[in-house]
């Protein structure tokens, strides 16, 4: 599990600092950076692969961008590179990169190091006599050399999966094509048919797959059973797009024969739980994933409820999953199990001067003592206790 991150001179993101859960939620105004500090691992894990430019940035969604915007623009003199470091507590992985003025050239490494514990197991700067091709990196390459069972693999490992998913209601319908691909769903919710099939089929062997099925189907009230099926199968309008599979909604309160119906004509916010389920629970999801606007079209109550079950979802799940989210929704905080030094909440704010500042939300006895008195966390944020809230 990542353990720390360090970001610098990205964006509006000058110097942060951010200690992770497995479940990380990060709130604030827009504008004020959450996107950026996910955007900032996402150059990050492309940098432990051993290749930074737009396709693979790309690839792990994060937005294209004009060249020179990556570089922090701030009015003081900052360095000319860009600095990015994760710890997993026994080893760590630095990096710095000089990002290029024009998209179609690669990001270049100006310093590389990964470290486990006090061993120094790949270095590179500038000063060194042979200095390697700069436009690729080294530590993805000596990773591959250690055991599988070292802590500095499994670092640059869980890095490399990183992958931001940004769910759109027209690819978790299937009328509009997935622009990103990806296992086992893509990064904007397209395949999430076939992912439905493949998690309700491994219910067969897993204890854990059918809870989280279970628990999804609950909060679709409306649904006597999901699943998917071939789109042959099941009553489509002429405007829904012509994927293979599509998911199937069985409604409760319809009579046999007129109960039918695909992702098309459900509500959004089935597929999104559907989507959430798929991620927490899917034996090829990534170990270490962020969902960005993790509120698409939820109710608050349900967002409330999602994300209490998507909690245990994620740390009840025999294989170790660690998330980033990013929401502006706030029922979601009143969701959190925030005891659980598992479960973190960052708030997200840009100073006077326009540098974003992550602080997490710790339960102390001013919040203790607020909510004896009825004040929930979403009240608490909405109201300017917690920060991260606009200056409007």
């Amino acid at each position: 599990m990542i353990t720390k991150l360090t970001v610098e001179s990205f964006k509006t993101l000058e110097k942060v600092e951010v200690e992770l859960g497995r479940v990380n939620v990060f709130v604030g105004a827009n504008g004020s950076g959450k996107s950026n500090l996910l955007e900032a691992v996402g150059v990050l894990s492309a940098a432990a692969d051993g290749k930074v430019d737009d396709k693979v940035l790309l690839q792990r969604g994060v937005r294209p961008g004009v060249p020179e915007l990556y570089k922090s623009a701030f009015n003081e003199k900052l360095p000319q590179h860009i600095y990015f470091a994760a710890q997993n507590g026994e080893s760590s992985y630095e990096v710095s990169l000089l990002n290029p003025l024009k998209a179609t050239r690669p990001w270049r490494f100006k310093t590389e190091l990964l470290t486990q514990g006090d061993n120094k197991i790949t270095s590179r700067s500038p000063r060194m006599r042979d200095n390697p091709n700069t436009e690729r990196g080294l530590a993805a390459l000596t990773a591959d050399e250690l055991k599988e069972s070292s802590p500095a693999r499994r670092l640059i490992e869980q890095i490399q999966e990183f992958v931001i998913y940004s769910p759109t209601t027209p690819v978790l319908r299937g009328t509009d094509p997935e622009s990103v691909p990806s296992q086992p769903v893509g990064l904007h919710g397209g395949r999430l048919p076939e992912a439905i099939h493949e998690f309700l089929h491994s219910r067969r062997n897993s204890v854990y797959a059918k809870h989280v099925s279970q628990e999804a189907l609950s909060l679709i009230d409306w649904a006597k059973r999901y699943g998917s099926a071939p789109a042959m199968e099941v009553p489509l309008s002429p405007a829904a797009g012509a994927s293979p599979r599509v998911i199937r909604f069985v409604d409760r309160y319809m009579r046999e024969g007129r109960n039918v119906l695909s992702g098309y004509d459900a509500s959004e916010g089935a597929l999104y739980i559907l989507f959430l389920a798929v991620l927490a629970a899917h034996k090829e999801s990534p170990q270490f994933f962020a969902v960005d606007n993790a509120d698409h079209g939820l109710n608050p109550r349900l967002a409330k409820t999602l994300f209490k079950m998507l909690c245990s979802w994620i740390l009840d799940n025999p294989q170790t999953r660690q998330i980033l989210v990013t929401t502006h929704n706030p029922q979601v905080l009143d969701g959190l199990p925030l005891r659980d030094g598992r479960v973190r909440l960052f708030t997200v704010a840009r100073t006077d001067a326009g540098r974003s500042v992550v602080h997490r939300v710790e339960v102390n006895d001013k919040i203790l003592a607020m909510a004896d008195k009825g004040w929930t966390l979403s009240r608490l944020w909405v109201m300017g206790h917690l920060g991260g809230v606009p200056n409007v």
